[in-house]
């Protein structure tokens, strides 16, 4: 594969195809809240975190193999393993420790002002700059997650902790959002994901061993559940979100996640019988309603 940065897409499809694999991460995405619900019982954060990380870097490469390499250069060694580090590693350690504490939907709001701190890094460090649309967007998301906080608050007492620990992995995803975004200016967004999923399994190893124990006292289905968060939401949606940001503005595209935690919240009322309140309903509207707001240009 020759060293070359991956040809524009033209045409309508620089705008639909993008927003087409945004759309597949986040409906990914908003199944993993809920799997980690359920899986999380069974396995301890970094043995999750780890399991997860080793399926997602045996899936994606043997598509890396075929696709080529471009070889990268120093600064995007960093800028990779950076997000390795923020987004794969420290953000899955978080998410998975606070869903031990809260319920999947919560989860999944809380750690939904992850794109509020895209914006503003994306703005002050990738001269995106601070919109109108984008900022209206975002703010009227963050009333959407803000009313199915208080809406879970109803039920009984947030976890302060849960909290914390959700703040702390939308920092690190919005941390490795920007770093990413730099990276993929040149890599392809296949040959990105690999790297950081590789790099973060590589700062996990230290749970390797409590993954060996989770997993054999875990039942199959627990264990299915750590091959699916490898497979799709990782491998998967990793993937398709690298092919969207690539041709999108990071502080817009992380706007379109604001969709995952209704997502989340059907879902698990589905699967786990974690009825959603009408305020959660109330909210999540809000949220699609900012996502909306977000994607107007003027």
């Amino acid at each position: 594969m020759p060293d070359r940065p991956l040809a524009p897409i033209s045409g309508g499809n620089r705008r639909a195809l993008p927003m087409v694999a945004a759309s597949v991460t986040v409906l990914a995405w908003a199944s993993a809240f809920v799997v980690i619900r359920a899986v999380g019982r069974d396995l301890h954060p970094g043995a999750l975190t780890l399991g997860r990380l080793l399926i997602g870097v045996t899936a994606l490469g043997g598509l890396v193999a075929r696709a080529g390499w471009i070889r990268p250069t120093r600064r995007e060694w960093l800028l990779v393993i950076g997000c390795g580090v923020a987004w794969f590693a420290l953000y899955n350690l978080a998410l998975n420790a606070a869903e031990r504490r809260l319920d999947a939907g919560t989860t999944a709001m809380l750690v939904n002002v992850g794109p509020l701190f895209v914006a503003v890094l994306a703005g002050l460090f990738l001269g995106e700059g601070l919109p109108r649309w984008l900022l209206g967007g975002a703010l009227v998301s963050l009333v959407g997650v803000a009313v199915i906080a208080r809406a879970s608050a109803a039920t009984g007492p947030i976890d302060r902790i849960g909290v914390l620990l959700c703040l702390a992995a939308a920092a690190a995803y919005a941390v490795g959002v920007v770093l990413q975004k730099v990276a993929l200016r040149r890599l392809p967004a296949l040959q990105v994901t690999w790297l950081a999923c590789a790099s973060a399994a590589v700062v996990c190893l230290p749970f390797a061993a409590q993954l060996r124990a989770d997993l054999a006292a875990a039942p199959v289905a627990s264990a299915l559940g750590v091959v699916y968060l490898g497979a799709v939401p990782t491998a998967l949606a990793f993937t398709t979100w690298a092919y969207a940001l690539a041709r999108t503005e990071a502080g817009r595209l992380g706007a379109i996640t604001y969709a995952a935690p209704p997502a989340a919240i059907l879902i698990a009322w589905m699967l786990l019988g974690e009825t959603p309140q009408t305020g959660q309903l109330v909210g999540g509207a809000i949220c699609l309603a900012g996502v909306a707001v977000s994607r107007i240009r003027r």
